[in-house]
């Protein structure tokens, strides 16, 4: 009976094509895969396979797998390519996907990249890298159609002929008019250019004065503005009106999701960016350590409470079962309430001043579900010890500790964006230790208040 031949996983295909140098097999292998399964099959190769891939493929082909990967996996395959190789393909790139490439690289690596780029793409990556990532500025690209208001629609025409190779590549909706100083004067909307007579100006069928921002327009801002308009792009001006590039629809939502993203690694203690479990071992433990070594302080602290009322404890064995409980359900609740000011923060409907709006909108949300935890927890006790004080002290204790927790997220995140620190990174450690204390606290100082009643 024949046997079946048991199939290769993507990677050992590709790990072979590349053993082999055969860049037609590794393009056709490459173009089967999705995506995410691209991604994960690079992450199995070794160094060296990492390393020689690119260089198999001809840059445009190479361009085309690093968009398909993060920007971490693909800077790190850039790092190890000769300068000249990895100028090749970038140049291949977008400008926007560039620039964030390049500032992902050692300054002096991207500087020697840069020298070995062509001119003008050279040129507008050092144009974007001057701003924010997440403005206007960062986030445009460069690759856009504009034409001097003295032009007539035949003269667009012409020029789309000439220079339709280079024009293949750009994503193209609209197209710009500007006057003879650069500053933007209109919008051409591809329909119009083709159903209007040849011989008419461009000035007489573009639309004036069109939505735009600045450079230094926020990513808030941006997604505000998009959500409102059903734009594909939206042209950025310089302070003086010349117009700089356009910044884009879908690049507004990657970076949207890009922020979530880093937001929920740094809340789940990955400081330091990105880590793929490719990385080296040294780094991944070195970033997670000075998180976790932060954190065994902070709940030193907690447990210290639990010292100084050790006796009580002792005395009222009962109440250990309950400590986890209280302190868990209150860290539950305080985080729902980060995570609503975060998400609020970043859409631009709180401001870091507004701390007695969002304390007493808490408060209220806090006293509503304290209570109503607090008396299922002290009924459950009730019930389970035939002790009601026991269900008081411990429903009691929930109940406020709830109220401090939601008070205290729904804050902090404010308070730390107004000192300039990053509120995702600290909120959670802050508000655990915080509401462990006082979840200790409450429990056994109303404990010791009802000492001689739990003991019955």
């Amino acid at each position: 009976m024949a046997t079946e031949t048991p199939q290769h996983e993507p990677w050992e295909e590709l790990s072979e094509e590349i053993q082999a140098e055969d860049p037609q097999r590794l393009q056709h292998t490459l173009s089967q895969l999705s995506p995410a399964e691209t991604a994960r099959s690079l992450s199995r190769l070794n160094e060296a396979d990492q390393s020689h891939i690119l260089t198999l493929l001809d840059p445009e082909e190479a361009a085309g797998l690093l968009t398909e990967l993060s920007d971490t996996q693909a800077a790190g395959l850039l790092e190890d390519l000769e300068p000249s190789e990895a100028a090749a393909i970038i140049n291949e790139l977008p400008s926007d996907e560039q620039t964030d490439l390049l500032t992902r690289l050692d300054t002096q690596e991207a500087a020697v990249i840069l020298d070995e780029m062509e001119p003008e793409e050279a040129a507008d990556v050092r144009l974007l890298s001057r701003f924010a990532p997440e403005s206007a500025g960062g986030l445009m690209i460069t690759e856009y159609l504009a034409y001097p208001d003295t032009a007539r629609i035949e003269d667009v025409f012409e020029d789309l002929r000439q220079h339709s190779e280079q024009y293949a590549s750009y994503d193209v909706q609209y197209a710009y008019v500007v006057d003879q100083t650069g500053r933007l004067s209109g919008v051409l909307r591809l329909r119009d250019l083709l159903l209007s007579p040849r011989g008419r100006a461009v000035t007489t069928i573009m639309i004036p004065s069109p939505i735009h921002v600045q450079t230094d327009a926020s990513l808030n801002v941006l997604h505000q503005l998009f959500e409102r308009h059903d734009f594909f792009g939206i042209p950025v001006i310089a302070t003086t009106g010349q117009l700089l590039g356009v910044v884009r629809r879908t690049d507004v939502q990657e970076a949207l999701g890009d922020q979530a993203d880093q937001t929920f690694l740094k809340a789940s203690g990955i400081v330091g960016g990105e880590e793929f479990r490719e990385m080296p071992l040294r780094l991944r433990a070195s970033r997670r350590l000075a998180w976790l070594s932060i954190n065994i302080v902070l709940n030193l602290l907690a447990a210290s409470v639990i010292a100084v009322y050790q006796d009580t404890l002792a005395a009222v064995i009962t109440l250990a079962v309950f400590l986890p409980v209280i302190s868990d359900m209150s860290g539950c609740s305080g985080n729902q309430a980060v995570a609503v000011s975060l998400r609020e923060l970043t859409l631009g409907l709180v401001r870091p001043y507004e701390l007695l709006r969002v304390l007493f909108k808490e408060a209220q949300v806090g006293m509503v579900n304290g209570l109503c935890l607090g008396g299922l927890l002290g009924a459950v006790s009730w019930v389970w010890q035939g002790n009601p004080y026991l269900g008081l002290v411990v429903g009691l204790a929930l109940a406020l500790n709830t109220l401090i927790a939601v008070m205290i997220g729904g804050t902090v995140p404010l308070l730390l964006r107004r000192l300039e620190l990053d509120p995702a990174l600290a909120s959670g450690p802050i508000l655990t230790t915080v509401t462990d204390m006082c979840g200790f606290f409450l429990v056994l100082s109303f404990a010791s208040f009802a000492l001689s009643q739990l003991r019955i």
